[in-house]
Order: structure tokens, then C-alpha cells, then sequence
């Protein structure tokens, strides 16, 4: 018969046994600076056919987990692009925004998912990604532009639509 523990003590002993075995099925892990200089340059270019499909200079992008990264996207401005990439965004330490290399936003614990481009210019994103994964990213028009209301996510037109990945390791 096994002596009845109390549930604290129960849990301490597991994670004091299990512990070390860490997170099953998670083989990266993030230590030390999430924000090592210089960050690694990663350029995504969105452009257009003549019939309006967009089009983007990769579709896979290919990242390594605790590396820090600038994503420098751009657009050339001719229809109101829309850059969606929700899951990167969420397993990813977020650090800085610039808008045409002027403007800077610092992020700090925060969350969005998706850069809209209503006229012609450059993003740059500065992230740490912390979690190994696959992560879906897809450009298409924004939703106004599709008839549809201001802010709604998750939203492109089939025919009008470029999907890549990023591939975190």
C-alpha cells in the first residue's frame, strides 16, 4: 500500500523527478540575450502581376529558435497589402517596429497579428523566435478593400492571396 501524500507534496515530488526531463517533444530552448546585436537581415519583398495577384520574392523562410532577427518587408504600394502572420508573431519575443526607417515602436510583452501597407513603403520587425514550429504567413488584400470590416483577421481571397512559411528550428 502506498502512503497517502498530501496533493502539495505529491506535486513537489513530481516536478522535483520530472524536472529534469523538461517539456516532452520540445527540443529548443531560449537562454541568455533575447536581443544579441547585430540582428540577422531577412528581406521579403511584395509585389504584384499585372492581373493584381500578389506576389512575394520567398516563400520560406527559415529561422533557428533564440537567434534575433529583422524582417525587413516592403511593398510597392500598388493595391493595400495585408501581412498576416499571427502564430510567428505569438511565439516570438517581439522588440522593435520601424516605419520607413523613422518611425520606431518598442515592443514589450505585446501582441498583434498583421502589418497592413495602404501606400508604398518598408517595415522592419525585431524578433526572437522561441518556439521550433512551422508557421503559416499569407498576403492578400485588406479586409476594407474586400468589402468587408476594418481589423477583420484571418480573411484572403483565394484568387488574390500569397502564402509562405517560416520554418523554426
Amino acid at each position: 500500500m502506498i502512503p497517502r501524500l498530501k496533493t502539495t507534496s505529491l506535486l513537489a515530488f513530481l516536478f522535483t523527478a520530472l524536472g529534469p526531463l523538461g517539456p516532452v517533444g520540445i527540443e529548443a530552448q531560449v537562454g541568455g540575450s533575447l536581443v544579441e546585436f547585430p540582428p540577422l537581415d531577412i528581406t521579403l519583398e511584395i509585389s504584384e502581376t499585372t492581373d493584381g495577384q500578389p506576389v512575394i520574392s520567398m516563400d520560406t523562410i527559415e529561422l533557428i529558435t533564440g537567434e534575433y532577427y529583422r524582417l525587413n518587408v516592403t511593398s510597392s504600394g500598388e493595391t493595400d497589402w495585408r501581412l498576416e502572420m499571427p502564430d510567428l508573431l505569438q511565439n516570438s519575443h517581439l522588440r522593435l517596429v520601424t516605419v520607413n526607417d523613422g518611425i520606431e515602436i518598442h515592443l514589450q510583452s505585446m501582441v498583434f497579428r498583421a502589418i497592413e501597407f495602404d501606400q508604398p513603403g518598408k517595415i522592419s520587425l525585431s524578433f526572437t523566435p522561441i518556439r521550433p514550429g512551422t508557421y503559416a504567413f499569407t498576403i492578400g488584400r485588406n479586409p476594407i478593400a474586400q468589402g468587408l470590416s476594418r481589423g477583420q483577421a484571418g480573411v484572403q481571397e483565394a484568387d488574390r492571396r500569397a502564402e509562405g512559411r517560416f520554418v523554426v528550428r
